[in-house]
């Protein structure tokens, strides 16, 4: 049984499978069908036609992302370059330090004593968790708030599964601009929604 870090080749990177040898994830979030917006009223992908503001925005994403970078905020730089690449494909998040967050860790220790109580075995629901700035800028950024459950095959080892839908809705502010600019990226095609997920290895209760 693998127990701490994970260690797989394609934390971080773009995928479709895991890589070879390892045991395939849990079911995630299929990728968006058609490219369509899932749980927002964004248009459909490449639907509408690209203005001048909108490449301007793209290319400030673009420098934000590089800027982001450099300043040491690596999650929030990949996600942002994946989502301005245009593929839409699943992103593997590397969520080791995210894990170690210390109100993730309490809201994981909170399901763990809800299961030795008996309130949950084996697979625990999908429950929502928002990362504060001023616990970690560079993960608040990247997800801001995303869904976590707990796997726990037996009482001596666990892990903690993550997902998240990265698509900027309509109406709702995100890095200094109105994520309405940032949705029509993906409505123009210049960007495309994807699904992160991401996984720790077994971990010693």
């Amino acid at each position: 049984m693998e127990t701490g870090e994970i260690r797989d080749g394609t934390i971080g990177k773009a995928t479709d499978a895991p890589r070879r040898g390892t045991p395939a994830p849990a079911p995630w979030p299929a990728p968006l069908p058609g490219g369509c917006s899932l749980s927002n009223s964004n248009a459909p992908h490449a639907t509408l036609p690209v203005r001048p503001t909108d490449r301007a925005v793209r290319a400030g994403c673009r420098a934000l992302a590089g800027l982001w970078w450099l300043l040491g905020l690596r999650r929030a730089s990949g996600v942002l370059r994946h989502y301005l690449s245009g593929t839409g494909a699943p992103y593997v998040l590397d969520v080791t330090t995210l894990a170690a967050l210390p109100p993730v860790r309490a809201a994981v220790n909170a399901r763990l004593m809800a299961a030795e109580t008996g309130v949950w075995s084996g697979t625990d629901d999908w429950r929502d968790i928002h990362i504060a700035p001023s616990t970690s800028l560079d993960w608040w950024l990247a997800v801001d708030a995303i869904q976590y459950r707990v796997v726990r095959p037996n009482p001596r080892y666990y892990r903690v599964e993550f997902r998240k839908t990265w698509n900027p809705d309509r109406g709702e502010p995100g890095y200094g601009i109105p994520f309405a600019r940032l949705a029509r990226l993906h409505e123009t095609g210049a960007a495309r929604e994807f699904t992160a997920t991401g996984r720790t290895g077994y971990l010693p209760r």
